[in-house]
Formats: C-alpha cells, sequence, structure tokens
C-alpha cells in the first residue's frame, strides 16, 4: 500500500501531436448509462461533500445534466477539477491471516462518486477507440494478471514435458 499515492507521472505532451480538431463532447445517453452502473452504499470521498451515487441517480435529470456539464467542460479545458486529483487509501483487513500484519490489509482508495461517473464515461470512451487482442491481461474485463501466470505456467509445464 506503500505504493499506493497520487502521482503525477512525468510525460513529455507527444501524444497529443495526432490529435485533430476538438474532442467530441460526452452525450446525456452515456452519462445515464454510467450512473446506472454505480455501486450503492460505497463511503463518499475527501471533499466533505456527502455526494454518493444513491443520491446523484435520485436527482434523475438535474444531476445527470450537472454531470454531462462536468464532464464536457472536462474535455473542453483539457483537465480536471483539483479537488479530484486528491483521494485516500484506507486499509481494510482482508480476513486472512494475522490482522497484526501489513499483508492481510488491501488498500482501497476513497474518491468522489462524481469522478467515478466520469471516469466511467471517459473509460467506456477509450475502449471503444483502441484495439486490443487476445495477449493483452490487465485492465482487461476478465483478463487480469491472474490469468497471465496461470497461462505462462500452463506453457511452462508442457514445454518441460515436451523437452524432458
Amino acid at each position: 500500500m506503500k505504493k499506493l499515492r497520487n502521482e503525477e507521472n512525468e510525460w513529455d505532451h507527444r501524444i497529443l501531436a495526432g490529435a485533430k480538431g476538438p474532442a467530441d463532447c460526452i452525450r446525456i445517453d452515456k452519462v445515464v448509462a454510467a450512473l446506472k452502473k454505480m455501486k450503492k452504499h460505497k463511503a463518499p470521498g475527501l471533499s466533505g461533500q456527502v455526494t454518493v451515487a444513491e443520491m446523484i441517480q435520485m436527482t434523475a435529470d438535474i444531476g445527470t445534466q450537472l454531470i454531462l456539464d462536468l464532464c464536457n467542460g472536462t474535455v473542453k479545458e483539457g483537465c480536471i477539477p483539483e479537488d479530484w486529483k486528491s483521494s485516500l487509501v484506507v486499509p481494510i483487513y482482508n480476513g486472512k491471516g494475522n490482522p497484526m500484519e501489513y499483508g492481510s490489509y488491501r488498500g482501497i482508495k476513497l474518491l468522489e462518486h462524481v469522478l467515478k461517473v466520469v471516469e466511467r464515461i471517459f473509460k467506456n470512451r477509450i475502449r471503444q477507440q483502441i484495439d486490443t487482442d487476445d495477449v493483452q491481461f490487465g485492465f482487461m474485463k476478465g483478463k487480469g494478471i491472474t490469468d497471465m501466470t496461470d497461462s505462462v505456467v500452463v506453457v511452462r509445464n508442457e514445454y518441460t514435458s515436451v523437452v524432458v
């Protein structure tokens, strides 16, 4: 958990060289879809505002429009609000092992719920624009690093049985 923190990585902005024209605006149906997928009964973020998924969903069109405006403002300005750049990592006991040992905990980040909606919208937009293949593991639904490790072990076992 020591490595779980907000870090801004250095980059040289070359990726923007291929970008042409303004980014497309987010549509209201994308906000509605993201809101429907939000999990309920989750802790609020750090801002002190108790704006959680249930509250956003209950506001119906008003909340949806506010989030749409935030999304499109983020696209237009190219940056996110300052208070979204911070989070809190909280250790949660995983129910296994000695509770006094560091390895018995996993870290969760407390983020603003509106930020989670915005992230989901942008993640879906990015996923639609990139091509992945069958060798992509991690950051893919149903294809985590553990799956990749298992595949490597299977291949290694098959290879060593052929060589011997």
